[in-house]
């Protein structure tokens, strides 16, 4: 067990718009993932309008060792069906033109909440058809149906983070699937192939340069055209613990690894999350087009 950040952790203290931003968004009653998963980059993304919605309440119905996110215990959760209008309201409010929407994974509900999203999207359209949506999806369990139900509403990002290498899912995912998180982002290109992909790993949780190289190249063998790579911090001493702190040095090899693969854009660094830049990242790509 690692107790010590390495210094190219250092970061500055949240700034008052960042506070201030924060103290808007518990007035309008949404959640964000930068709050509940404790992200170590809110202060930066919060004073530059940068921020990640989580929808589908505050509770997951899964058990993921390195989440901060708050569990079910298998208590019976409700949905919030006024939720996607709240969401659409701050985003105009907060004058956002781009916003990332993710969502607790709700294996209780059968299309996953993916009538959610699609709502959110519409309603975030409907007050202003400028706004980009990009989105960070479960994996629905499989389910097309609950696919393309996202992908109808036309996000302009899709994203389905695979999190980690394949021999580690049973002891950090135990409820999630290595093969069928590719899947899910495959199936994404089958039924829109000119939808943008985007997924994500964390680093620093015991893995081998080997399996990190491997799940990278998973990555890109499903078409997935965005990968950002960051450093696993526990959110607390009754998470997975951190097995290794991965230096500056490693991600710039894994990231020049992903773009020699061929992946259209690739952001790789300590404190880099899944939603980490994410505006810059598509408009970046936009503009290559």
């Amino acid at each position: 067990m690692i107790n010590r950040l390495p210094p190219w952790f250092r970061q500055s203290l949240p700034s008052d718009m960042a506070l201030s931003r924060m103290r808007h968004l518990l007035k309008f009653k949404v959640n964000t993932i930068c709050k509940e998963g404790k992200c170590p980059n809110f202060g930066e993304c919060f004073s530059n309008s940068r921020l990640t919605f989580m929808i589908l309440g505050d509770t997951c119905t899964r058990d993921c060792q390195f989440c901060a996110v708050q569990k079910s215990n298998d208590k019976p959760l409700d949905i919030d069906f006024d939720e996607p209008s709240r969401i659409a309201e701050t985003v105009q409010k907060l004058g956002l033109k781009y916003t990332v929407i993710t969502s607790v994974t709700r294996d209780d509900i059968e299309d996953g909440g993916a009538g959610i999203f699609a709502r959110t999207i519409e309603l975030i359209r409907a007050l202003n058809r400028d706004i980009k949506v990009e989105v960070l999806i479960p994996d629905f369990k499989g389910q097309v149906s609950s696919l393309k139900c996202v992908l109808d509403s036309r996000p302009d990002v899709v994203a389905h983070n695979l999190e980690t290498v394949k021999s580690l899912y049973k002891k950090i995912r135990p409820q999630a699937d290595y093969a069928l998180s590719l899947r899910v982002l495959r199936r994404i290109k089958e039924i829109r192939p000119y939808s943008i992909t985007k997924s994500s790993l964390m680093l620093g949780l015991g893995e081998t340069e080997e399996e990190v190289e491997e799940a990278i190249q998973d990555l890109r063998n499903a078409h997935c055209d965005i990968l950002t790579l960051g450093q696993y911090l526990a959110p607390s001493s009754s998470h997975y613990v951190v097995r290794e702190f991965i230096t500056p040095e490693k991600f710039i090899q894994y990231k020049e690894l992903a773009v020699n693969l061929g992946f259209k854009k690739v952001l790789s660094g300590p404190l880099v999350r899944s939603s980490y830049q994410a505006e810059e990242l598509y408009n970046s790509i936009k503009a290559e087009q």
